[in-house]
This record gives structure tokens, C-alpha cells and sequence, in this order.
């Protein structure tokens, strides 16, 4: 499986302060959508889960969040909770401390969430060090990389499918980029996660 798909098990055991996946008893998932709302394609994800009753976690960028206010309401409405994922998708790597934290509060003040999910996985040990106090730092350990132009859907789908276990956490976005994969490969993947005893909890 590609390194990038699949979490590595040192990365964790390094980050351990950062949530990697949940431990469960019972089939449960949780699904992940990244960088919305978009009023294109937020609400067909939300039809799509819909279809199984599952329930997911949309992590926001605050600039979306201010644009589209009524995709914020249909994701709260239909039971799925909302992660800041910073005011403006900035990399933590390439800002500082006092910088990024204002980007992050720049969402906070639009909506208090206690889920935060860094842009890219890029965030710097300081950065955590000083936001684990106020948030859950939510990472994944299963990504669908529906955002890569050449992606491969069946190569990963069949890779989603294999490790795909209790208290994983997926990621897939609900964005422009991702949207021609996103389709063909979220449907399928619920279906599987469906056939196969799994339900999806939002974090």
C-alpha cells in the first residue's frame, strides 16, 4: 500500500499526542471530509450517507464556512459535526506559533469546535505542544487521496478496503479537486463498509 495511504505505524508512535484512530469493541469507522462546505458537493456527500445512516465529520475552512452558511446548517442539520480545519487552509509549517493560532481562532470565532484537523498533516511540535490544550488534534490513519489528479480509484479502494478496521479514521474531501474522484470512489467504499458490518460515528 502506498505510504501515503496508509498511516505509518512510527509516525504515531512519535506523534502520540495526536489522535490517530479511536479505539472501539464494536465495527465502528469515522469518517472524515476535508477543506468544505461547497454547495456543489457537501450535499451529495450528505445524501451518500444518508443512504447508510451513517455519520461523518466535516473539517471547515473558515472561509468556506463564511461563504456558504446554509451547507454549514445541512451538515449540522442531518447530525454531523464540524472540525476547524484553520480560517484560510494554511500549512502550520510555514507559520508561526502566534500566526497560525490566530488563523485557527479566526475559525473559532466563527464556530466553537473541539476537533481540529492541520492542513496537509503540517503542523509543528510547538504548534501542538500549545494547541492540545484547547483541542482534540485529529490526524487519520486511512487516506483515500480522492485529490490526486492520476489517481488509481480501484488500486485505492481496494487499499481502503484491505485496511480498513474499528476506530479507523478516513479521510476523503469534499472539494473541487477531489470531486471527480470523490464520486466513484465514496460511493463504493460506503457500500463496502455497509456489506460489511461497519458504521461510521462522527468523531
Amino acid at each position: 500500500m502506498p505510504f501515503y495511504q496508509k498511516t505509518p505505524w512510527l509516525l504515531k508512535q512519535f506523534f502520540p499526542q495526536l489522535t490517530w484512530e479511536k479505539k472501539t469493541d464494536s465495527n465502528i469507522v469515522f469518517l472524515t471530509f476535508d477543506d468544505g462546505p461547497n454547495p456543489e458537493i457537501t450535499p451529495w456527500v450528505i445524501n451518500e450517507l444518508q443512504k447508510y445512516n451513517f455519520q461523518a465529520t466535516f473539517f471547515c475552512v473558515g472561509q468556506n464556512l463564511k461563504k456558504y452558511p446554509e451547507v454549514v446548517f445541512e451538515i449540522e442539520r442531518n447530525g454531523h459535526s464540524i472540525g476547524n480545519h484553520t480560517m484560510n487552509h494554511i500549512k502550520g509549517w510555514n507559520h508561526s506559533l502566534k500566526d497560525y493560532e490566530k488563523n485557527i481562532m479566526d475559525f473559532d470565532f466563527l464556530l466553537e469546535t473541539p476537533l481540529f484537523r492541520p492542513p496537509y498533516g503540517r503542523i509543528t511540535i510547538e504548534q501542538i505542544k500549545h494547541l492540545k490544550h484547547k483541542f482534540q488534534i485529529i490526524m487519520w490513519s486511512l487516506l483515500s487521496c480522492d485529490y490526486l489528479p492520476n489517481l488509481n480509484i480501484q488500486k485505492s479502494l481496494n487499499n481502503l478496503k484491505k485496511h480498513t478496521e474499528a476506530g479507523s479514521i478516513i479521510v476523503f474531501h469534499d472539494s473541487l479537486k477531489a470531486e471527480k474522484n470523490l464520486k466513484i470512489l465514496l460511493p463504493l467504499y460506503l457500500e463496502f463498509l455497509n456489506e460489511n458490518g461497519f458504521v461510521s460515528h462522527s468523531l
